[in-house]
């Protein structure tokens, strides 16, 4: 459970819209995060500045430089769209910004929001302030349901989530959760804890 990019992925795959996939996507675009001093770099870079259309496509008028990431800013893009569908936050957020701009205008908007959550979450290795211990769960669980349990470290679905919950510092009192209209169980913190003693909070 150590490999770097394993390291990073809870701190992406907790963020509303991005699951495994694109969280991977965004991981192999920004490379190490420490390469941007601020989110407004993490931003320019992804394309995601003033100068960009409704549709997410860059204007040609020297505000995006020609070194953006097409395929981060395609990923998201597709990523705020998931956001606001599933997050109250988001939702909330978007809906307030579509009330004064057209929608893909107000979604571009919502991608670099969530852009800037990325580099927060990357660069100061916490939790996001709007994260739901729930939500998280049951992403983290969807995520074991893609791995072996070699890939897994050996954990269970269920310890793989209470490990995901401990590396954010989330859900300490997070015992069961429902998916899918059925209660599933977390470990417990001191199942992992005993593996992991550096997953203890200071």
């Amino acid at each position: 459970m150590t490999t770097p990019w394993r390291e990073q992925l809870p701190y992406l795959v907790q963020l509303p819209g991005l699951a495994l996939l694109s969280a991977m996507t965004v991981l192999a675009a920004i490379g190490t995060i420490s390469r941007f001093p601020s989110a407004k770099k993490l931003v320019g870079y992804a394309g995601l500045g003033a100068g960009v259309h409704a549709s997410g496509q860059a204007h040609r008028d020297g505000h995006i430089t020609k070194q953006d990431r097409h395929d981060l800013r395609r990923v998201l893009i597709q990523s705020a769209w998931a956001a606001v569908n599933t997050h109250p936050y988001w939702k909330v957020e978007f809906e307030r910004l579509a009330r004064r701009k057209p929608k893909g205008v107000a979604i571009v908007a919502i991608a670099r929001k969530l852009l800037v959550a990325v580099w927060h979450v990357l660069t100061e290795r916490t939790a996001d302030i709007h994260a739901d211990p729930v939500m998280v769960a049951a992403k983290l669980m969807r995520w074991s349901w893609q791995l072996t349990p070699e890939q897994r470290g050996g954990l269970t679905s269920r310890q793989f989530i209470r490990y995901g919950l401990l590396h954010l510092q989330l859900g300490a009192d997070l015992r069961r959760f429902t998916y899918g209209g059925q209660s599933r169980a977390v470990a417990p913190p001191e199942d992992i804890l005993a593996l992991f003693p550096e997953l203890r909070a200071d």
